[in-house]
């Protein structure tokens, strides 16, 4: 097994991790215990999201593409997203306050969009190769569209630390942002306009490559 396939699966293994540290209410309900649950949870995210940029990398530059890595490393990316957005929504569904019935609501509804977006372009993906033989690649949107959802993963993971009492939020302007999820209310439409809108350009494109009388 090459270098890229080993990050690949390496990113697999972190994801059952990131999990736990996310579900798991270790040291509930002491605020510290959750605190560092979700420092771990964004530091194994993160470092699954640089293994996704580097295993890529290095396989195109050093000639180590292959079936393996081309199988593994797209469903590797979307077990990594759709994992982190289940495990914020189930994070969402635990909290208390005014607004955080309506930051649920909607948390669980972009982790919808994302599912389907994904469902949906992949069965783009084999529908075209089998009908034209056509490969579908990443274009510069998908690619934007996988960024916005790494910022949002972990700006919603990482706001309630940064701007909590115990940091920031000792300033009453910046607790604002912890108690109303400004930051991840923000990301979280920039990420469903990006979900939505790559999802709708692949759809446009290839589309037309698909027979519908057949």
């Amino acid at each position: 097994m090459n270098l890229p396939n080993k990050l690949t699966v390496a990113r697999i293994c972190i994801i059952p991790l990131m999990m736990i540290f996310m579900l798991v209410p270790f040291g509930a309900p002491s605020a510290s215990g959750e605190i560092a649950c979700r420092c771990i949870s964004a530091g194994l995210f993160l470092a699954a999201a640089i293994t996704d940029f580097l295993d890529g990398r290095i396989a195109r530059k050093y000639g180590l593409v292959t079936d393996f890595g081309k199988f593994l490393d797209p469903l590797a990316d979307k077990m990594l997203v759709l994992g982190a957005l289940i495990g914020l929504t189930v994070l969402a569904a635990r909290a208390s306050g005014a607004g955080d019935e309506v930051y649920f609501r909607l948390t669980a509804t972009l982790s919808f969009v994302v599912l389907f977006r994904e469902l949906a372009v992949t069965s783009l993906r084999l529908a075209a190769q089998g009908a034209k033989g056509v490969v579908i690649a990443a274009n510069i949107l998908g690619k934007i569209k996988t960024v916005t959802q790494i910022v949002f993963v972990m700006a919603a993971l990482l706001e309630p630390v940064l701007m909590g009492p115990s940091l920031l939020g000792t300033v009453p302007f910046f607790a604002a942002f912890a108690r109303y999820h400004i930051i991840s209310y923000t990301v979280m439409a920039i990420t469903a306009i990006m979900t939505v809108w790559s999802g709708l350009n692949y759809f446009k494109a290839y589309f037309p490559l698909i027979n519908s009388n057949k």
